[in-house]
């Protein structure tokens, strides 16, 4: 297959392209203009420009491909009304499917965030049936908006397009430039961490879910959700080995609320002119939501499995972090 990769620069984005090709598929970057293309030099691909703003600058860069991952979708950046944020993720989406139906692409994967499913209960671990029939009783902007894209992608297959949803769990990887989920790891690791939030999770090599999308690409069923897991922890597990690699304190941990006050000021000072949360809705998001989640689906339908332990996945992405100067060497 000719498979275009939209976030082709990104963290996930790069691990799919990179799987694609060791399969032997062609691989075009979909990337932003301005986009620092030394970071994917590694894939050797095709990159074409691609602006999720613009339909037609999707549908140009989508023409003669077979299938297209959507890994670059929309998400909060800076303190909105959470309505105006969902308005703007759902206008994107129906852009996206738009350009690929007018592109003739067959075949198209959203990578999605497991914050749009429904907690499983106390005790319980989440899977693809956690689905939420009514949007979320919150106006956290990231999960409306996360909950508004999943739904949409899920009901969006038709007989001349084929969608499927991938859902990587929390992912620590190389290539994560910005850097996302790795924040934890650098800020820790540069003493800016001092608190984190108690809560259970599920972490993936990005090195893995990299091939869980692809899997999702060869395999995945119109309209389906595949969670791509990893292993099932904690973030006192997480802290703990990650202070000890990186030869830190372990931060303290704080109640949820706590951290919420804190974020809540921190935008009020943003919208007064002051400077950008540190702790923001969409980090509060992520903390509030994490679960234990089961891979069994992906096993079943994908052959799908996670390769790296949550030590080595560690242990990959501080390497990477180092070698790039985002942590001292």
């Amino acid at each position: 297959m000719k498979i275009g990769v939209l976030g082709g620069t990104g963290m996930l984005g790069h691990h799919a392209a990179a799987a694609a090709q060791a399969a032997g598929h062609e691989v075009v970057v979909l990337h932003r203009a301005g986009s620092d293309l030394s970071r994917v030099s590694d894939l050797a691909a095709e990159c074409r420009v691609a602006d999720a703003n613009e339909r037609a600058s999707l549908e140009q860069a989508f023409a003669g491909l077979d299938a297209v991952v959507n890994a670059a979708a929309y998400y909060p950046t800076t303190p909105r009304p959470w309505r105006d944020e969902v308005r703007t993720a759902l206008r994107q989406t129906e852009d996206f499917l738009t350009a690929c139906r007018a592109a003739a692409v067959s075949r198209a994967v959203y990578v999605g965030g497991s914050i749009a499913l429904a907690p499983a209960g106390e005790g319980a671990v989440g899977d693809e049936r956690c689905i939420r029939d009514t949007a979320p009783r919150t106006r956290n902007p990231y999960v409306r908006l996360k909950w508004a894209m999943d739904a949409h992608y899920a009901q969006a297959s038709d007989q001349q397009l084929a969608v499927s949803i991938a859902i990587p769990a929390m992912t620590f990887g190389p290539y994560d430039y910005g850097p996302s989920t790795g924040q934890l790891l650098t800020r820790l690791g540069n003493g800016a961490l001092p608190n984190y939030v108690r809560g259970n999770r599920n972490v993936v090599a990005a090195e893995d879910a990299g091939r869980g999308i692809l899997a999702v690409i060869e395999r995945g069923a119109a309209g389906e959700r595949y969670l791509l897991t990893g292993s099932n922890t904690s973030m006192d597990e997480i802290m703990t080995l990650a202070a000890r690699r990186l030869g830190t304190a372990v931060p303290r941990a704080v109640p949820l609320p706590v951290a919420r006050a804190v974020s809540a000021v921190q935008a009020l000072r943003y919208r007064l002119g002051g400077p950008p949360p540190q702790i923001s809705a969409t980090a509060i998001a992520v903390m509030s939501a994490g679960q234990h989640l089961s891979g069994d689906k992906a096993l079943r339908e994908l052959d799908y499995q996670p390769r790296l332990t949550l030590e080595q996945t560690l242990d990959s992405a501080l390497d990477w972090f180092r070698s790039v100067g985002y942590l001292p060497a």
